[in-house]
């Protein structure tokens, strides 16, 4: 039986992609009590890598807020993974980093990191509210535009 959550994203018409296997030496997440530390996900659905490129050069900010989500979406995804499937253990995301491959000139990083915020507030209300840093970057792995990571409280 699905739960309240897995209802909102169906609601809202929100697939979730499968949780990514890491890419290197590291974990996707890893729980300490009730925390939740979720790697740093970037602009890929199910293995496609999207979003190639920099802010400022190749995309705008709309363009930002859309991989921004993706990555949300990842998160999502690899929190659910570590409540055994049960997102309704999640007490709050706490805190969520973003971080955007961006022009030097490039000063929207916020807009741009807002798409993974408002997801977070969409899908869990105000359990999603969190505290944040958005900044920009010369580079991220594999020329994604963006890369965010978290940290949950679940139950």
């Amino acid at each position: 039986m699905a739960g309240a959550i897995d209802a909102r994203l169906s609601q809202l018409g929100i697939e979730l992609p499968e949780a990514a296997a890491p890419v290197a030496n590291y974990v996707a997440y890893a729980a300490s009590g009730n925390q939740v530390y979720v790697s740093g996900q970037v602009t890929a659905w199910n293995g496609e890598f999207r979003f190639i490129g920099r802010l400022g050069q190749e995309f705008g900010v709309d363009e930002g807020y859309q991989a921004a989500r993706l990555c949300a979406l990842n998160l999502i995804a690899q929190v659910k993974a570590a409540c055994g499937g049960d997102l309704d253990r999640v007490v709050r995301c706490v805190k969520l980093g973003g971080f955007v491959n961006s022009t030097p000139d490039f000063t929207d990083q916020p807009k741009v990191i807002n798409g993974a915020s408002d997801l977070m507030v969409e899908v869990f209300g105000d359990k999603g509210r969190h505290a944040r840093f958005a900044v920009g970057a010369a580079t991220l792995p594999l020329g994604v535009a963006v890369e965010v990571d978290a940290v949950f409280e679940i139950a």
